[in-house]
């Protein structure tokens, strides 16, 4: 079983204004309510391509329960623990012609013993079960809330864990010697204060956080696409499929849940993970939402063709 952890959820809220201008009334073009948080999309993404996941976090007032039930509808497993103060975050999302704008809400306290309780819950995964780590950690927990997860999952069952973080999150949970981390060109240079011109600068610092504990590296580069350097010595490099890109909100996390597909049905089959990863984030890059089955299923199809 995969279970996913997103500690700050949100409800999203994602506009389209065609010619947004500051300072001034805009209407919106299109709109789109979702539960959001990266975890939860990767869970979300999951379920749309027929694999079983459960989803774990945390939720407060009127909106964690909107949250909840966004879930539920599409039939997404879940175990939040619900906290007693404060309201889970909206994020606004404005995808207008000169770019995307993001304001992120805040979100509830969270406190060590709110912790401690998803800590618990994490207890009881099996080494068979994958455990994904996405985000930043929220500033009312503590900051080495990820260390304290990781140091009670190798203490307790050593399930294989997914890392898509960056900076020093990334840097500090490396020794963990995680099954996959997926950094984007971003993270990867701010990790090794470089500069990533293109794939093949991407595949020589992959391999150096390989060099550092990570067993698998997949590196997404929005426009130029994805490498993957594997524990098994396998390398792949690939272009982004053409299209028009409506929204990178989500594209990092859908690629994430389609590797994990990718690889449901073989444990080492890269090749096919690293296809689906590509095709589920370019996917979500062309809708207004995270990736969708029909979609993806096409995108890979012309992937495998280009191939052959």
């Amino acid at each position: 079983m995969i279970y996913t952890v997103t500690l700050n959820p949100s409800l999203d809220y994602v506009v389209s204004v065609a010619d947004f201008k500051s300072r001034a009334l805009n209407r919106t073009d299109n709109e789109v309510i979702m539960p959001g948080g990266k975890g939860i999309n990767v869970s979300i993404v999951l379920k749309r391509f027929g694999v079983k996941s459960t989803a774990l976090g945390f939720l407060a007032g009127f909106t964690g329960e909107e949250i909840g039930r966004r879930l539920k509808n599409e039939g997404v497993a879940n175990d939040f623990i619900e906290l007693k103060g404060g309201c889970s975050r909206i994020n606004v999302k404005v995808l207008a012609d000169n770019g995307e704008t993001e304001i992120n809400g805040q979100g509830p306290s969270m406190t060590p013993r709110d912790l401690d309780r998803l800590i618990d819950k994490i207890r009881d995964l099996e080494p068979t079960d994958t455990l994904v780590l996405s985000g930043s950690v929220p500033a009312s927990m503590p900051r080495d809330s990820y260390r304290r997860i990781l140091d009670a999952v190798a203490q307790e069952n050593g399930c294989r864990i997914v890392l898509d973080t960056g900076g020093s999150y990334l840097r500090e949970l490396i020794p963990y010697k995680p099954f996959l981390v997926k950094p984007n060109r971003d993270e990867l240079q701010e990790l090794f204060h470089t500069k990533i011109n293109d794939r093949d600068d991407a595949l020589k610092y992959a391999k150096k956080l390989q060099e550092q504990g990570a067993r698998n590296v997949l590196v997404s580069l929005g426009g130029d696409g994805a490498v993957l350097v594997t524990e098994t010595g396998e390398e792949y490099s690939m272009p982004a499929p053409e299209g028009n890109v409506v929204n990178t909100v989500g594209s990092g996390d859908s690629m994430v849940a389609g590797f994990l597909t990718g690889l449901s049905g073989s444990e080492t089959d890269y090749h096919n993970a690293f296809l689906m990863g590509i095709a589920a984030g370019s996917a979500a890059a062309f809708s207004m939402g995270i990736a969708d089955r029909i979609r993806t299923e096409a995108l890979l199809m012309g992937l495998r063709e280009k191939e052959s």
